[in-house]
């Protein structure tokens, strides 16, 4: 279960610029502190619930600490809605949180503290350079074939001469030399050249902090000890380092874990899967599942293929994530999905059916269905049911026959199952059937045997029609359990409606 957590509203305004780190936080030999920090411009896609996984296993495997972040600092694009989501996806998925949830934007003022200070230590400086200097200066190096490095003259110019009414950015005073190591977890050491990296801009002309120094200022706040985030970040890990080493913080250790690609090898995009959490909970997968498929995306023990999360947990480790981008393949999360939905319990699939049905079409008229005394039918049918299916949306519709209205609609293989002779064998099989005594799938089965045997029918031959006639389709549960579930009086009805 995730903690009581304030509304999306309430996290996004309160102040939250005080942060108690943890007493172990930043400590050799203590446990590891991790954090997820989504951004609430859309859904919580499925490249940031696998970063999510990956550091909740983490910290749950170390005994560690593991904290939300919404980097909600741009105004226009963020929106509540979205928070909404990431929260509800996260829940949905298992993966709790500790503490409360923290917004960056709510926590403006102390980065631009944590500026201040390093404009105190010389570690920065005010650029009143205009963006017309900038590009211009770019586009001379580009035109020489330099690096594309802006040289800010403020560098180490005296503020006296500072141009009335412009208001400036400030700047990292970088190092010119040398180079920045980023030792990582998953992508070895890897050197960046200083003289590549230019003064980053770490507050803007308009006093708005950037990506880069809120992140540092909020991850040195919260005691993350280890970052693991996408690959993409690789480059701003170099950035970053620099503000830490600016500020004489420690680094925290970094894990760059591989990009999600498409069966194609192509960027993921929403063609391939590149969906919200909650397209595919209402798609019938089941969180187990896609915490098992998600880990298995660029982490590895052996060749395990299906493994529950209390292995993920014993087992998860970064040494297992792979350098290698790994490719998204539905096929292949489906038929996980069915294991897990074969090895879920009766209660329990249904209990997640009745989750999803508002968000599915038809589903409120299930939803009634069940309410008025179909939920221990539909228990009672379960074992059968999750035999042949793989999501819940065919449980769903392998359930159909469960509360179909009759006369049965039959679909096209049903109707040419049920030709004249098909509904002549009913009919004789009709009284049959109406002398079972016990009305359980073993005597019903005995009872049709004996009449395919009387009249020297493979059994075949008469139970094809009969699962047609009981359930509109050619394809069901054990038509025996069919029988058994509907009860003897729809099913007697139902049969009398197909008879010759």
């Amino acid at each position: 279960m995730l903690h009581a957590n304030p509304s999306p509203h309430q996290m996004i305004d309160r102040d939250m610029t005080e942060i108690p780190a943890p007493a172990s936080a930043g400590q050799s030999g203590r446990k590891p502190v991790v954090r997820f920090a989504p951004s609430p411009t859309g859904y919580l896609h499925i490249g940031g619930a696998r970063t999510a996984l990956f550091n909740w296993l983490f910290a749950k495997h170390s005994g560690g600490t593991f904290l939300l972040r919404i980097e909600d600092t741009d105004r226009e694009r963020n929106s509540e809605a979205a928070v909404a989501a990431i929260l509800d996806g996260l829940k949905w998925l298992g993966l709790d949180w500790d503490g409360e949830p923290v917004s960056q934007y709510a926590r403006a003022e102390r980065h631009r503290a944590v500026a201040d200070e390093m404009l105190a230590r010389g570690r920065a400086y005010r650029c009143y350079s205009p963006p017309s200097e900038i590009e211009a200066a770019r586009e001379a190096a580009k035109s020489e074939g330099r690096a594309q490095i802006f040289e800010s003259p403020w560098r180490d110019r005296a503020q006296g001469e500072a141009p009335a009414g412009v208001k400036p950015a400030i700047r990292l005073k970088s190092p010119r030399t040398g180079e920045t190591v980023v030792t990582d977890h998953v992508q070895g050491t890897v050197t960046f050249p200083n003289k590549d990296l230019d003064d980053l801009i770490i507050v803007r002309s308009d006093g708005n902090p950037t990506y880069n120094l809120a992140v540092v200022v909020d991850d040195h706040d919260m005691g993350v000890t280890h970052i693991i985030r996408g690959v993409d970040h690789l480059t701003n890990a170099a950035r970053q380092t620099q503000i830490y080493q600016a500020m004489d913080w420690a680094v925290p250790e970094f894990a760059h874990v591989p990009l999600i690609h498409g069966p194609d090898g192509a960027k993921l995009s929403k063609r391939h899967g590149a969906l919200g959490v909650e397209a595919y909970r209402a798609m019938g997968y089941l969180p187990a599942a896609l915490r098992n498929y998600l880990v298995r995306l660029g982490w590895a023990h052996g060749n395990d293929e299906v493994i529950s999360t209390e292995q993920l947990v014993a087992w998860f480790g970064l040494d297992g994530i792979g350098k290698s981008p790994s490719r998204f393949d539905y096929a292949k999360l489906t038929d996980l999905n069915g294991h897990y939905i074969r090895t879920t319990s009766d209660t329990e699939l249904v209990r997640r059916i009745e989750d999803i049905l508002p968000e599915i079409e038809h589903g409120a008229a299930m939803a009634d269905k069940l309410a008025a005394g179909g939920r221990d039918k539909l228990i009672a049918a379960m074992p059968g049911l999750k035999e042949r299916a793989k999501t819940l949306l065919e449980l769903i519709d392998g359930a159909q026959y469960l509360f179909a209205s009759r006369p049965l609609q039959l679909d096209d293989k049903a109707k040419a199952l049920l030709d004249a002779g098909a509904r002549a064998t009913i009919a004789g099989l009709v009284p049959r059937l109406e002398a079972v005594g016990t009305w359980t799938a073993a005597e019903l089965e005995a009872a049709v045997r004996g009449y395919a045997e009387a009249g020297n029918l493979k059994l075949g031959k008469v139970a094809q029609p009969l699962r047609a006639a009981l359930t509109g389709r050619a394809v069901s549960p054990p038509v025996f359990d069919v029988m058994a579930d509907i009860g003897r009086v729809e099913a007697m009805a139902r049969l009398r409606d197909q008879a010759a």
